[in-house]
């Protein structure tokens, strides 16, 4: 055993810097594999959407060019993760696998299946923590029970920040096995879409390590500084555009956490500091929606309140595709879906907007919903995507009552004040003042006309009247808490959640 090889498994870690796994197996001073493992026959959220597909191509492609320049290569294999690596590791004789570990339930069975294989097999694994800023094990109740409530999971969880500096990227790493290793190519993985509709993405993004630090740059420049006040602005520039690098591990969370506390300390106004303070504490709901997922990984798929099983959803399949082409009538919601469609990205309070839209005044699935992000967002989270649904659906942990419906028309108002927003994604709108920019169907017909406004022609009227749905809503929530003779909802300890940092 001696004598073997490291193997380091990357998955959502694709990162030199910050890599405690690859950090590890550098040190042992053994011949060293560096393997990805693309799994084409994965389903569902075992498998990354279309949009977050593109973003790991060019993320591996950053990833195998650093490999490179430290001498030696990414190898990429296909096929189920644990057998493959099994089937590499009994090739020569008991090596140490070294991975950091996950919170998805996917990733959890594939370490799973690894450890049984080395116990088998006589060799060592060793998981790190290199994609939390916490153990989730450490981090209980009193009562030794997980928290389901942000507030006490967060006071808990500053207790051990900030965490451990962060470990410097490998400048050399020891060269793999002087026998040949199969490579798959990157392009074998056909993750680029067939007919390209990434033009958008390409112009938004820079995937790989090299972006996550530039846009960590960017944003301690100057949005970091308003980040408190305008964060809820889908119309400024002041979020970090952090989510996707932060989700493909091209940074880590400690490395952010240690950027945003070491600004902290030299603040030079009380609002920069406070800026700071919040960016962090969206940082925590991060690790909450990961601890969440750690801990009940069912809610993957089903409610975390059982009785949201039975909760009455309608079906309408000409809402849900209103929804999600942008349609609907309602300003702020279709520029937000447009925004999704064209750049895989949406600012975080419209995020909370359209959810509320789908799953109250349509009174859709969140599901439908969570499938639907999940396909087209670059920073598509199996943690993020499920805590932001269930929250917005009332029936997650710590989540907003179902009775807390956003009212598409002055949500608008109030965090697109001047309607830029709108005019971007939704250009067929962009002659309406502000008066009436997030309410087209209310203008006057002759300012109508004046701005080459059609309603029902060039822009859609309401799919649905929202006080109507809201209603509506409100009745289908009280028939079902009475029928159910129970409390639905988990105490409500903030006003919001961040899905996207």
């Amino acid at each position: 055993m001696t004598d073997s090889p490291s193997i380091v498994l990357f998955q959502t870690d694709l990162r030199l810097a910050d890599n405690p796994a690859l950090t590890a197996a550098v040190q042992r001073g053994k011949p060293l594999i560096c393997l990805y493992v693309w799994n084409p026959d994965a389903k569902g959220y075992d498998k990354p959407g279309a949009a977050s597909r593109w973003w790991l191509h060019y993320s591996l492609e950053k990833l195998s060019s650093h490999i490179q320049q430290t001498g030696n290569d990414l190898v990429i294999r296909t096929g189920q993760t644990a057998e493959v690596v099994s089937s590499l590791a009994a090739q020569f004789k008991t090596p140490r696998i070294f991975w950091n570990r996950s919170c998805e339930p996917a990733f959890r069975k594939i370490e799973h299946r690894l450890q049984t294989f080395l116990k088998g097999e006589g060799g060592d694994g060793t998981g790190f923590d290199g994609t939390n800023l916490a153990d989730p094990d450490r981090i209980q109740t009193q009562s030794g029970t997980p928290y389901t409530v942000f507030t006490p999971f967060w006071k808990k969880l500053q207790t051990v920040l900030p965490p451990s500096p962060p470990l410097a990227a490998p400048q050399k790493l020891p060269s793999p096995p002087s026998t040949h290793l199969k490579s798959e190519t990157l392009a074998s993985l056909k993750l680029l879409p067939k007919i390209d509709w990434a033009h958008g993405l390409r112009n938004t993004w820079s995937p790989g390590e090299e972006g996550a630090r530039s846009a960590l740059k960017k944003f301690l420049l100057a949005p970091a500084k308003h980040y408190s006040t305008d964060r809820d602005r889908p119309d400024l520039p002041h979020t970090s555009q952090l989510s996707s690098h932060l989700h493909f591990g091209e940074i880590s969370p400690r490395t952010l956490c240690q950027a945003i506390t070491s600004r902290m300390g030299k603040c030079q106004s009380a609002q920069e500091r406070k800026s700071l303070e919040a960016y962090l504490r969206q940082l925590g709901w991060r690790e909450f929606a990961r601890y969440l997922l750690y801990h009940f990984p069912e809610t993957a798929q089903e409610p975390l309140y059982a009785a949201y099983k039975k909760f009455p959803w309608d079906d309408r399949s000409d809402f849900l595709a209103a929804w999600q082409n942008g349609l609907t009538g309602y300003p702020i919601v279709d520029a937000g879906m447009r925004e999704l469609w064209q750049t895989g990205w949406m600012h975080n309070r419209v995020r909370m907007i359209t959810a509320s839209f789908l799953t109250k005044d349509l009174l859709l699935h969140w599901k439908a919903g969570a499938d639907w992000f999940w396909d087209t967002l670059v920073d598509a989270d199996l943690a993020n995507n499920t805590l932001g649904w269930q929250w917005v659906a009332g029936c997650g942990a710590d989540a907003s009552p179902f009775f807390r419906i956003f009212n598409p028309i002055t949500q608008g108002r109030k965090f697109d004040p001047d309607g830029r927003y709108v005019r971007k994604w939704v250009p067929e709108l962009a002659g309406l003042p502000h008066k009436w920019i997030h309410q087209p169907w209310e203008a006057p017909p002759l300012l109508l006309v004046e701005a080459q406004v059609r309603l029902g022609e060039t822009y859609p009227y309401p799919i649905i009247d929202h006080a109507a749905a809201r209603n509506r809503a409100l009745l289908a929530y009280r028939h079902f808490t009475k029928n159910k003779h129970s409390n639905t909802s988990s105490p409500t300890s903030d006003s919001g959640k961040c899905a996207s940092t």
